[in-house]
């Protein structure tokens, strides 16, 4: 049996085969933009800096280069003679140390520490099915049952066992890194038993509990 294939059909072949072709690339795109993510269970030793945290920093024997800062909202702090150091993201030693390579400029061996003053920008976000949602500043690290526990806990409908906890993460190298929102499932029951994977891990700043 002979068959035509007539220049309709073959517009049609065509464009099934764009079709099939456009929907294996975001297949494909999907699969190479997903993000490995790990979670801690434990606070971590160091503290990391954050947009509005105030810090001591203290150039010894050097009074006119010392004071407190506050980070700013561009994430930067400001120190007599360095003009703009970066802190976000770093440790008070990490930074302390970035501040005394940049005055080795000026000062002969100069000894600089950092204290954090005040904590302003830890916050986690509780939504959903919970009493009472809402975002929620914080002084020190919490988990995921204790955010559920500063949203009040959960409301009478809520689904416990999907939560799920949304995380921006950045991914590539220093100066071209990109975001990703990643989703992080919760298991309220398994945690309870202590079978839950990764478990009751700790929040970072700006983490979303959503309670279904």
């Amino acid at each position: 049996m002979m068959v035509i294939v007539t220049s309709k059909s073959r517009s049609s072949l065509v464009l099934n085969w764009i079709l099939v072709a456009t929907v294996i690339s975001a297949v494909m795109g999907c699969v190479e933009k997903r993000v490995d993510y790990k979670v801690q269970l434990a606070e971590p030793s160091d503290f990391i800096l954050g947009p509005e945290d105030v810090l001591k920093v203290t150039v010894w024997k050097s009074p006119d280069l010392s004071g407190e800062v506050m980070v700013r909202p561009d994430g930067t702090i400001t120190l007599p003679l360095i003009g703009d150091v970066p802190a976000v993201g770093l440790t008070a030693n990490v930074l302390a140390k970035r501040i005394s390579e940049r005055l080795t400029e000026y000062v002969s061996s100069p000894v600089v520490t950092v204290q954090v003053k005040e904590v302003n920008s830890y916050f986690i976000y509780v939504l959903g099915e919970v009493m009472k949602p809402g975002k929620y500043p914080l002084k020190s690290y919490a988990n995921v049952m204790q955010g559920i526990a500063l949203g009040g806990g959960f409301a009478p409908f809520a689904n416990r066992n999907k939560i799920k906890v949304l995380r921006n993460v950045s991914i590539g190298a220093q100066g071209h890194e990109e975001k990703h929102q990643i989703e992080i499932p919760v298991h309220y029951d398994n945690i309870l038993k202590g079978t839950a994977v990764p478990g009751n891990f700790i929040l970072l700043s700006g983490d979303v509990i959503v309670v279904p």
